[in-house]
């Protein structure tokens, strides 16, 4: 239970506490702060186990806190680096950041820092993922799709690079604000993405993250100089995919396709919440990435069933989202539309200008794709081999049990 509640706190308040501490300490003790907090949770999860604190986020912050102090008083630089926390009016100003608005200030600094131009494009994401919501190395490197070793040297960089450009910690203004924003809805999309499908090995869904990304959105939101179409497009996709959390696996915690979800237990209020967020986002005719996959996902939400579904419509909306932003994925999903509409021609097509490589950790998804076009057109024996390349490389064990059903129903077709 202790472990439970402990892994929801650093999900959820880690990166919270990293933005405060950030706020009150600065960006260059921010290695000191990182590791102040990971040592919090190592001392919860040991002193929790007898007794569990009335207010355990309030505890995880003051332990947060005297930590960073701690270390500070053992390096000697507690007089040139540290405000007096103990008396006056330092003490009622460190108070007044740990007020919800100055929390969620302090997480727009630290999202908006993450995504300074003085970082390298590849930096930004995997430190934003780092800072803002505590993503583990093997967590970023499976969002981005990319070797753990390859996010350790980003994440050592963009430090490096905030440190020797002495990048302030704040939210810009002007011109600078629109060019970074960019970057930030970026990060908010992978965190999103890696909570909806998850390359973890056991868990496929992490609902936490999905709201987590959600709640970061709002907070943008929140503010009227980021409040774009964009933002709200974003928004919109969010909620239209979080929607249907719920109907992804059954209740012996399968994998179910969209195909086989009971839409009955699609959320209605976040459907509803993503139809607003998206009538704003098209007040202009400026279209996003972002509008292109919220259309996408009202789409399947307005079909009463998956034969209902209007794929003509969805192909549209893909390949206007192929022109804005070409990438092996989005080719991948159009082969699988063309297959819902029996067009294995241009299916096909699609399909020939894929490399499994391209899609890194998820090449499984391309043989799984490659298997359902052999067996829509009847080459069974293909198929097979096509599951079975799939299976070699998923590491998700929901889908290498969805897969390995798929297997048993073209065994079955075979004989």
């Amino acid at each position: 239970m202790e472990h439970k509640l402990i892994d929801h706190l650093f999900r959820h308040h880690s990166g919270k506490m990293v933005s405060v501490l950030t706020r009150i300490f600065g960006l260059k003790h921010l290695d000191i702060i990182e590791d102040a907090v990971q040592d919090t949770f190592i001392k919860a999860s040991l002193s929790w186990r007898t007794k569990l604190p009335d207010n355990p986020e309030a505890w995880l912050t003051k332990a947060a806190k005297n930590r960073v102090i701690d270390i500070f008083r053992k390096l000697k630089t507690e007089q040139n680096n540290l405000p007096n926390l103990n008396q006056g009016t330092d003490t009622i100003a460190l108070n007044d950041l740990f007020l919800d608005t100055e929390i969620e200030d302090a997480q727009l600094r630290m999202i908006f820092t993450a995504c300074h131009p003085k970082l390298d494009s590849r930096d930004r994401i995997s430190f934003a993922l780092k800072t803002v919501s505590g993503f583990s190395i093997k967590e970023i490197a499976s969002g981005l799709l990319t070797k753990e070793e390859t996010i350790k040297k980003r994440l050592s960089r963009a430090r490096k690079a905030i440190r020797d450009a002495n990048i302030p910690f704040k939210i810009p203004r002007g011109k600078a604000l629109k060019e970074r924003l960019e970057t930030v809805l970026e990060v908010l999309y992978l965190i999103f993405n890696e909570g909806f499908h998850s390359n973890t090995k056991e868990k496929l869904i992490r609902k936490e993250l999905c709201m987590e990304a959600i709640r970061l959105t709002k907070i943008l939101l929140k503010n009227k100089l980021i409040r774009t179409s964009e933002t709200y497009a974003l928004c919109a996709l969010m909620c239209f995919h979080a929607s249907r959390l719920e109907s992804k696996t059954n209740t012996e915690n399968g994998l179910l396709d969209l195909k086989n979800q009971d839409r009955s237990l699609w959320f209605f209020p976040l459907i509803e919440l993503g139809n607003t967020m998206m009538n704003k986002a098209v007040e202009n005719s400026e279209f996003s990435c972002y509008h292109y996959e919220a259309a996408i996902a009202a789409e399947h939400l307005k079909a009463r069933t998956f034969e209902n579904t209007d794929w003509y419509k969805i192909l549209y909306w893909y390949q206007c989202l192929q022109i804005l932003q070409p990438m092996p994925t989005h080719l991948l999903t159009m082969a699988i539309v063309c297959m819902q509409t029996n067009d294995f021609k241009l299916s096909k097509s699609y399909l020939e200008q894929i490399k499994p490589d391209d899609l890194h950790q998820r090449a499984y998804l391309f043989y799984g794709a490659k298997a359902e076009f052999y067996s829509k057109t009847k080459n069974i024996k293909k198929a097979i081999s096509y599951i079975n390349l799939a299976l070699m490389t998923v590491t998700n064990s929901l889908e290498k049990d969805y897969l390995q059903k798929k297997k048993r129903a073209l065994l079955n077709k075979k004989k």
